[in-house]
């Protein structure tokens, strides 16, 4: 069982973070997966925003208005069709026969912007010391 001080494993979510020049950081992690993986992507992107809003309570704004921490989240649904392809020589033109629609791509992108203690106890939590 996991304590509140205890890293927390992602499996899913790899951030790669940025840090400009007054020390405002940037967490951005991305992923693309299958539907049967949505709900353990999901269940990620909730641990780390209900840790945010219990570690840093009601200081969710932008850094540069006097905030410790914001982000941003974006989902995206792509379908995928593959499309046979012919050329006829004799009318020198390509035919072109679209097949049905795949499986659904699902992508989240979550972006969080933060202040040097929040990254410092972010990365903590999360266990990136390599970002």
């Amino acid at each position: 069982m996991s304590t509140e001080t205890d890293a927390m494993e992602l499996r899913y979510l790899s951030f790669d973070y940025s840090e400009d020049t007054e020390g405002t950081g940037s967490f951005e992690a991305m992923a693309s997966i299958w539907a049967e993986q949505v709900p353990a992507v999901q269940a990620e992107i909730v641990s780390v925003l209900d840790w945010a809003h219990q570690a840093f309570p009601d200081t969710r704004a932008p850094v540069a208005e006097g905030g410790d921490w914001d982000y941003d989240l974006h989902g995206l649904r792509e379908f995928s069709a593959t499309d046979q392809l012919s050329y006829d020589a004799a009318t020198r033109q390509l035919s072109v026969q679209s097949g049905p629609a795949g499986k659904p791509r699902h992508t989240f992108t979550l972006l969080l912007s933060a202040s040097p203690a929040f990254s410092e106890q972010f990365r903590q939590r999360f266990d990136l010391d390599a970002c």
